[in-house]
């Protein structure tokens, strides 16, 4: 039997949303110790990188470790059973995890009782219609529904709105779906929608993304108290009005002043609830949906009522316009008082005189006549033909009835604040973008996911039934709005027509009432709810610590609520408040909630396409095609709505993911866009594969070697800076080094290498990867990495090594011997060479050149590498202002006059400018100097083969003697030049010590004196005379003419063939570039890097 160990798991009431992540970071280290409790904890290392100790973490106690690593049955797998869990531990561990929501849930617990967090948290026992299906719906109903879609259906047409409606609940609908695959695929904690897209499109995204669904959340909270106040100073008790009109035209002025006073009283008490505790916004909740329910419920009841008994709601007509009810008491022009006729209010409102002339009469009033006629004509009047159509208006017009007869004259001005009018100019976009706040609010069910006995299937169907339930409900408000109500009533935005009554409310049963107590109580709640979920969604996001200047934000009261959090949503929730305006807030928030929803279906999409292994959600009705269509409608409904919204939005979103991207948000969650990344790099690699770049593509792709010291630093880091200067962020850097040694030992060695090689790669500004190997010997590892580094297309096609210092003093020869090797191995791959000598003297990236040349030698044609190389470091800050000087030498049968011509002809094809000067090289005899020259050369390396030679031999002989009848293998201790100049002993050889032995011993120690003394005698080698002559001649010309240049670029001289030569062409090199002080060899790669063609 398996043996299972049961892990009792503590409640830490700690807000952090991210700590139920996919359970996915297992370490395999083996500490050693014993864990001190059995809780999974979330830890942090100090820098947002939460570290999760999962169920996949073997954290049980010692005697456990015994029992199950030790069972005899699995003896086989000790040593994996050190380190990693047996499956039943496993089990036994993903049994008790435990996925309790992060959020609201604890607050309330730490609230009630200290002791709270002692108890075992409660499983969670919420099924679909509790924990998704009816927080979805009081959601999704809100303040719109009640407020405006009555003045939609009415300025729109029922046609219209029917098709404003169905985009609407359309782009939620397919962004339900997208939202059901991703929460479907493992554990959503809460934070929503922000969570699933930061973890499927990582961390850029995923910040603005989520700062934009904070901004939404917050936003919504401002205009659902603006709702409430209109309700509350329109509807309830507009005796509470503070501001007052001062004329007749200046009631928007008032109201908006009033709206601005209320909203900030309000938002300041609903901010003091949720700061005091979220225990009452929970349990007021379920009021506040009762208040919704029972509000739509009574609307229905009143349409089905309309058919047989329409409630009593007359309007007053003038003409065909329709007039404010509540400036006069009877629909007349006259009244009759006892026995005599006098003038009605309504008289006195349009005329000055109160005698029955018309002098000083409103012309319109009197050519037409007035009329009265009933504003809820039943759903039986037929009234929805004439609403079928839009009636679309500007500012400031007067709300007709095209069918009612009016003559057509001017009135006056001073009078159009008796008539109904439109107090925006609406259009079919306007009322996109007010009404789609009424279809969000579908992230309720995935916010709740730990609560969900079931999450993986109560968010799907919950989500979906939710959508489809409001959709229904807007479907049929639209068509029992206009079938039941007449147009100019619809139309009427704030009921002025039927004296100051909600107009929505005219048409519900038993009372206008039940509407307007449950509108402003559903409005209050759903604030209340805005206020309750923006301030944690903002702090989810400052505790992964993307957003820098956030970090304050993740900080709260000790039980975690989010104080900070609050404050600033509630000032930004005053900003909206000061707009003052519901229609000009819903535009706003609609923007923000759509790129959430973009985002979502982006997210959903990109996984799908991506097929990554984890993309496996349980929800199947799905697809990438769904995914595409809802965020093409998200975006074709963001510029429908308002485009200058729009894109200041998509500025917001934008601005925020380069702040993270250039902060260097340091998270890996397995996001969608890293999958993306790397498929369309497969997809480019191989499409490189095809074929060598053109020339024209041509661009140093740079592999640079670098020299680490005993301590692991990087011995010349101006290589780096070189190398940033020559790329200046372009194309292909690989930064590689050796470490000689066994890997199996150096591992850690490699490891610190890498991140000291990274860390000095940030400092230069070097853009690249990096790549340490470790071998036996450094030139072989050399040779690995000039064969192996990069991959297809991607690999570099130039070498950047440093110049061997101190060659001359050393006597270990492997520094010298490396470094040609490395050239011979640079020449077989065909590529290029670069080595920059002082490179200790060369500038900064914070130094400036004002002035000063460039010098290139062209001695040999080497495909262009030197003429190309001084322009692509001219490209930066540093070299902007050197000139580039090209110098050419002419032998004596060269027509020097017609070569400089050639070569100015030649530049200016290859748009290169640059001065051109051809120095003649006169044959001359061979001076004495270099003779001598030459000749020092040669004995100094004979007498150091010498010595080499006899400090081997006295190690073989004192090795002989230590090592007497055994078998030996003489090789190498310390040198590769030791392993080249002596040959191995063959084995199994039996050494015996005789006396001859031992004579020839000592006349070879003898005659060691008479070989330093050959060496006087010793006749340099002609052709090194002749390749020493050449060195001096133009070391001389080289300094004479560029002794003061910022940079001499120089044709690099291929090594020997023969390899006894190397000691020679490392003094020539010497020779060659003798005091100059930057130097930069260079050896092309045996192709044309450079082309006058365009």
């Amino acid at each position: 039997m398996p043996h299972f160990t049961v892990v009792p798991v503590e409640d830490n009431a700690q807000s952090n949303y991210d700590s139920l992540e996919g359970i996915n970071w297992v370490d395999y280290r083996d500490t050693g110790q014993g864990y001190s409790g059995y809780t999974d904890t979330v830890s942090s290392d100090g820098h947002g990188n939460h570290k999760e100790d999962s169920p996949f973490l073997n954290n049980t106690d010692t005697a456990a470790k015994k029992n199950d690593f030790y069972d005899r049955n699995l003896a086989l797998f000790e040593e994996e059973l050190d380190i990693r869990p047996k499956v039943s531990s496993l089990l036994s561990r993903l049994v008790n995890y435990t996925n309790i929501t992060q959020g609201a849930k604890e607050h309330e617990e730490a609230e009630s009782a200290l002791a709270s967090r002692k108890k075992l948290p409660k499983s969670p026992s919420m099924g679909t219609l509790m924990g998704v299906y009816l927080p979805c719906l009081q959601n999704i109903f809100g303040v719109i529904l009640f407020l405006r879609l009555t003045w939609i259906v009415g300025t729109a047409g029922v046609v219209q709105s029917f098709m404003i409606v169905l985009m609407c609940c359309s782009c939620t609908m397919l962004t339900a779906i997208s939202m059901s695959a991703i929460a479907t695929n493992g554990v959503v904690p809460a934070g929503g929608a922000y969570f699933m897209i930061s973890r499927s499109l990582g961390p850029e995204f995923g910040g603005a993304v989520g700062l934009c669904f904070y901004l939404g959340t917050t936003f919504a909270g401002a205009m659902y108290i603006l709702g409430a106040i209109e309700i509350l100073l329109k509807y309830i008790v507009p005796q509470a009005a503070i501001f007052h009109t001062s004329g007749p035209n200046g009631g928007d002025g008032a109201m908006l002043n009033n709206m601005r006073v209320y909203g900030t009283i309000f938002l300041s008490l609903m901010a003091l609830v949720v700061f005091v505790g979220v225990k009452y916004v929970n349990k007021l909740a379920s009021l506040f949906l009762a208040c919704v329910i029972i509000s739509i419920v009574s609307i229905y009841a009143g349409a089905v009522k309309s058919i047989f008994h329409p409630p009593e709601f007359p309007i007053c007509m003038l003409g065909n316009r329709t007039l404010v009810r509540d400036q006069f008491d009877v629909c007349a022009k006259t009244v009759v008082e006892g026995n005599t006729t006098v003038p009605s209010k309504l008289w006195d409102n349009f005329c000055n005189a109160r005698n029955m002339s018309d002098q000083e009469c409103d012309k319109f009033f009197m050519q037409n006549n007035v009329t009265e006629i009933q504003g809820i004509p039943g759903m039986a009047s037929g009234i929805i033909r004439e609403n079928m159509w839009g009636a679309y208006l500007e500012k400031g017009q007067i709300l007709e009835k095209d069918s009612l007869p009016s003559v057509d004259v001017h009135g006056a001005l001073e009078n159009l604040y008796l008539y109904v009018s439109a107090d925006i100019a609406t259009s079919f976009t306007v009322l996109v973008g007010i009404f789609f706040p009424s279809a969000t609010g579908i992230m309720a069910g995935s916010n709740r996911s730990g609560d969900l006995k079931d999450a993986q299937k109560s968010i799907p169907v919950g989500t979906i039934l939710a959508i489809t339930t409001t959709s229904l409900v807007y479907f049929s408000s639209v068509v029992l709005f206009g079938a039941c109500i007449e147009g100019v009533v619809l139309r009427d935005k704030f009921g002025d027509a039927v004296n100051k009554n909600l107009v929505v409310g005219t048409l519900s049963w038993p009372s206008p009432w039940v509407i307007v107590i449950g509108s402003f109580f559903s409005t209050v709640g759903a604030g209340l709810q805005s206020l309750t979920g923006a301030p944690r969604l903002l702090q989810a996001i400052a505790k992964d610590n993307i957003i820098p200047f956030l970090r304050v934000f993740g900080h709260g009261k000790a039980n975690g609520e989010p104080t900070w959090a609050l404050l600033l949503t509630a000032l930004i929730a005053e900003l909206g408040i000061l707009i003052a305006s519901l229609d000009m807030v819903a535009p706003i928030l609609s923007m923000f909630f759509l790129m959430c929803y973009l985002f979502v279906n982006l997210a959903c999409a990109v996984q799908t396409l991506l097929r990554t292994p984890n993309w496996r959600p349980r929800f199947k009705y799905y697809h990438w095609a769904l995914s595409f269509l809802g965020m093409s409608m998200c975006l074709a409904l963001m510029f429908i709505s308002s485009w200058y919204y729009a894109i200041v939005a998509m500025g917001i979103a934008g601005m925020i993911y380069k702040y993270i991207e250039y902060q260097g948000a340091e998270k890996e969650w397995g996001d969608g866009i890293r999958g993306l990344s790397l498929s369309a790099a497969r997809y480019a690699l191989l499409r490189l594969e095809a074929g060598p770049p053109h020339t024209k593509n041509w661009r140093p792709q740079v592999l640079v070697l670098l020299k680490l010291d005993e301590d692991l630093h990087v011995k010349y880091p101006r290589l780096l800076t070189f190398a940033s200067q020559l790329k200046a962020g372009k194309g292909l850097t690989i930064v590689g080094s050796v470490i000689q040694g066994n890997y199996l030992e150096s591992f850690g060695e490699t490891q610190a290498s890498e991140q000291t090689i990274k860390h000095m790669m940030e400092i230069e500004k070097v853009k690249g990867f990096c790549q340490v190997v470790v071998a036996t010997k450094v030139r072989e590892g050399i040779a690995h990495l000039i064969q192996s580094c990069g991959l297809g297309g991607m690999k570099h096609n130039t070498v950047v090594m440093g110049w061997p210092y101190g060659w001359r003093q050393s006597e270990d020869p492997r520094a010298w011997k490396t470094f040609i090797n490395t050239v011979r191995c640079t020449t077989a791959a065909h590529l290029a060479l670069m080595v920059p000598k002082n490179v200790s003297f060369y500038p900064s990236n914070h130094e400036r050149f004002t002035d000063g040349n460039i010098d290139v030698w062209w001695i040999v044609h080497d495909g262009g590498m030197l003429m190309l190389l001084p322009f692509l470091l001219k490209q930066h800050k540093v070299w902007k202002k050197c000139k580039m000087r090209i110098f050419t030498v002419a032998q004596m049968d060269d027509n020097s006059i017609q070569m400089k011509k050639d070569l100015a002809t030649f530049l200016y094809q290859l748009r290169i400018e640059a001065e051109v000067e051809v120095v003649e090289m006169h044959d001359s005899d061979i001076s004495a100097y270099t003779y001598e020259r030459t000749l020092m050369m040669e004995q100094r390396s004979q007498m150091l083969r010498q010595m080499r030679l006899s400090s081997a031999e006295r190690d073989r002989e004192a090795q002989l003697v230590k090592d007497r009848h055994s078998l030996i293998r003489m090789g190498s201790l310390y040198s590769d030049e030791e392993e080249e100049v002596i040959e191995p002993v063959p084995e199994k050889i039996q050494m015996t010590w005789t006396k001859d032995k031992y004579d020839a011993e000592r006349r070879t120690r003898n005659n060691a004196p008479e070989n330093f003394r050959e060496l006087i005698s010793i006749k340099p080698d002609q052709s090194n005379v002749r390749r020493m002559h050449t060195a001096v001649k133009l070391n001389e010309v080289i300094v004479n003419k560029s002794h003061d240049a910022r940079l001499v670029l120089l044709n690099m001289p291929g090594p020997p063939r023969n390899s006894e030569g190397d000691e020679n062409y490392m003094e020539f090199l010497e020779v060659l570039t003798e005091g100059l002080e930057r130097v930069l060899l260079v050896r092309g790669g045996g192709r044309e890097v450079i082309t006058i063609y365009s």
